[in-house]
C-alpha cells in the first residue's frame, strides 16, 4: 500500500473516530490554493481543523512530528480563508492533531492531540 492510500485510510478512520467522540464533520480535505485542512468539525460550539497524520509504526518519530512551523502556517492560513467565506468571523476555533497509526493486524490506534498549535 502506498502512503497515499494509507493516508486516505488513515483520514477514514479519524472521520469515524471523531463522529464517535460526538464531532459533527462539515468537511474533508477542505482546499485553496493556500493549502489542505485535512477536516474541519464542529464540537460544541467550536470549529475544529484537523490535521490528520498517518503513520504504519513509529519507527522515526511521532506522526505529528511531521506537523512543522511551516505547515503549521499553511495550515493556519487555510483555516481563515475559510472562516472568511463561511462567515464565521468571531466564532471559537482550534487546531487538532490526530495521529493514527496502522498496527500490524490490520487495526487503527488514535492519539487525538487538542489544541496542538497552543494558544
Amino acid at each position: 500500500m502506498n502512503h497515499i492510500t494509507l493516508g486516505d485510510l488513515g483520514e477514514q478512520a479519524a472521520s469515524r473516530y471523531l463522529t464517535a467522540k460526538g464531532y459533527t464533520l462539515t468537511h474533508r480535505k477542505y482546499r485553496t490554493k493556500l493549502g489542505e485542512i485535512d477536516i474541519i468539525a464542529k464540537y460544541k460550539n467550536t470549529i475544529i481543523f484537523v490535521e490528520v497524520k498517518t503513520r504504519r509504526n513509529t519507527t522515526y518519530g511521532s506522526p505529528a512530528e511531521a506537523v512543522n512551523y511551516r505547515k503549521q502556517q499553511k495550515i493556519i492560513q487555510t483555516a481563515q480563508c475559510y472562516l472568511k467565506h463561511s462567515n464565521n468571523y468571531n466564532c471559537l476555533c482550534r487546531f487538532d492533531i490526530l495521529e493514527v497509526v496502522l498496527g500490524n493486524q490490520g487495526v487503527f490506534t488514535f492519539n487525538h492531540i487538542t489544541n496542538a498549535f497552543g494558544e
